[in-house]
């Protein structure tokens, strides 16, 4: 399995567009094969912050989601709204199990 945690910042008079689009992003994602989860959420502390997590069944399928053209499209859209402070960290999991 394979893990990312991600997090990037917005002016905050760009949250609300971001928004919007994330939502198209985490729709078209968890539909792609081999996408077990895709969350992101806004850090209560930090306005314009925003985390990502994801989880995938094999690097292949995260590849393919990184090559989509909605991946690009969302790519193109936070350039143009200034994001920064992008952190991308990728983890090769062996197992996990429930607490």
């Amino acid at each position: 399995m394979i893990l990312v945690l991600a997090s990037f910042r917005l002016d905050t008079a760009w949250v609300q567009r971001a928004r919007t689009l994330i939502l198209g992003v985490v729709a078209t994602t968890r539909a792609e094969a081999g996408c077990i989860a895709y969350d992101v959420a806004e850090d209560v502390l930090t306005p314009g912050v925003f985390r990502v997590s994801e989880r995938w069944e094999s690097r292949e399928a995260l590849n393919a989601h990184l090559a989509a053209p909605h991946m690009a499209e969302w790519g193109k859209a936070r350039g143009a709204m200034g994001m920064s402070d992008r952190s991308v960290t990728i983890y090769t999991i062996a197992g996990a199990e429930e607490l």
